[in-house]
């Protein structure tokens, strides 16, 4: 069988520090590939794969300055869409762009929706007969859509080893933007008495420059920029818990559950996509709701530095499995397997 799967062209595939969408686009490459799938990833050229790569941008436009990222992804589908007739199945990670273009696509479709920026994108996708669609949640289903499944992200374990010591810092991760509730999360370790590790792009200037630059004292507060696959266990894993108090309803959650694989737990509210991580978890779990809120102690001498628990037996996520290939690999099976038509099933 052969595969196109149209990933986007911000950052590189993977990418070196930041980019969920290419990171969740790789995974799901090499898990194909793995599985003796013929894979073609239409992705920036100085991306990486064991698949064939193909593509027409040097480069990803959020990591070029001077290049145009609306004309970037133009070119970039007009080129995967032109080649559609080669492939059996072509699978976008692109957001609602090649939807629109979807009539000239001479293979099947299918559109891994990664989220919805907001209901004015909605007619693109409504208007997108042609496509077959997977949520990555339930929480993320728009009731306007029918969905050929939900499929939740997978992540490479080998990459997010098991820490059953941790640390006393609390961690946020993500980019640094009101969404993520970053200065937030500056008060939270504050009163829970824990220094407070930052990491992720500054996607809103101006709010890190009022709300998060003025608590940056290189102890208390401290923020590592966007950090890279290499350093990501280390951080994750040497933590006491994952602060993540997002402000909006966050479709999935992947830092969530690259904590949990490392043992760490998640301390968050309700607004997310991760309900079905929620349960049935030997490492890492979960603070919700009111456990949430008690988990953001008041300022008294007995909750500094209390213990956070961790999983002690060295256990994983729910539904990811012991090795990349068969968590990964059996995700890229059940995206393959979708109402793909044939002669014999139109």
């Amino acid at each position: 069988m052969k595969v196109a799967l149209l990933g986007p062209v911000a950052w590189r595939t993977p990418p070196r520090h930041y980019g969920p969408w290419e990171l969740v686009t790789s995974l799901l490459a090499e898990g194909l590939v793995t599985r003796g799938v013929d894979v073609t990833l239409f992705a920036t050229l100085d991306s990486h794969t064991t698949g064939t790569l193909a593509g027409v941008c040097a480069t990803g436009y959020a990591e070029t300055p001077d290049v145009d990222g609306r004309i970037s992804e133009a070119l970039h589908v007009a080129y995967a869409l032109s080649r559609s007739g080669e492939f059996d199945l072509v699978h976008n990670h692109l957001d609602w762009l090649p939807l629109a273009f979807g009539r000239h696509c001479q293979a099947p479709l299918l559109t891994t929706i990664h989220g919805f920026s907001g209901p004015a994108i909605l007619p693109a996708y409504r208007a997108a007969a042609h496509s077959h669609f997977v949520s990555i949640s339930d929480a993320d289903r728009s009731p306007e859509l029918s969905y050929a499944a939900t499929i939740h992200h997978g992540v490479d374990l080998r990459t997010l080893p098991f820490s059953p010591v941790g640390g006393d810092s609390l961690v946020v991760f993500g980019r640094v933007h009101p969404d993520k509730g970053t200065a937030e999360a500056i008060e939270i370790a504050r009163r829970a008495g824990r220094r407070l590790v930052i990491c992720g792009i500054i996607q809103d200037p101006r709010y890190f420059e009022a709300e998060v630059q003025p608590h940056l004292d290189g102890d208390r507060v401290t923020y590592l920029g966007s950090v890279g696959p290499s350093e990501r266990a280390n951080v994750l894993g040497s933590s006491a818990a994952l602060l993540h108090p997002i402000a909006f309803a966050e479709p999935f959650g992947l830092s969530v559950v690259e904590a949990m694989a490392c043992g760490t737990p998640d301390a968050g509210g309700d607004r997310r996509g991760r309900h079905g991580l929620r349960r049935r978890r030997r490492g890492g779990g979960h603070a919700r709701g009111r456990a949430c809120r008690r988990a953001r102690p008041r300022r008294r001498a007995g909750n500094r530095g209390a213990p956070l628990q961790r999983g002690a037996d060295g256990g994983r996520l729910p539904h990811a499995l012991p090795t990349v290939v068969s968590s990964l690999s059996k995700s890229a099976s059940r995206q393959v397997a979708i109402r793909v038509p044939t002669s014999e099933n139109p």
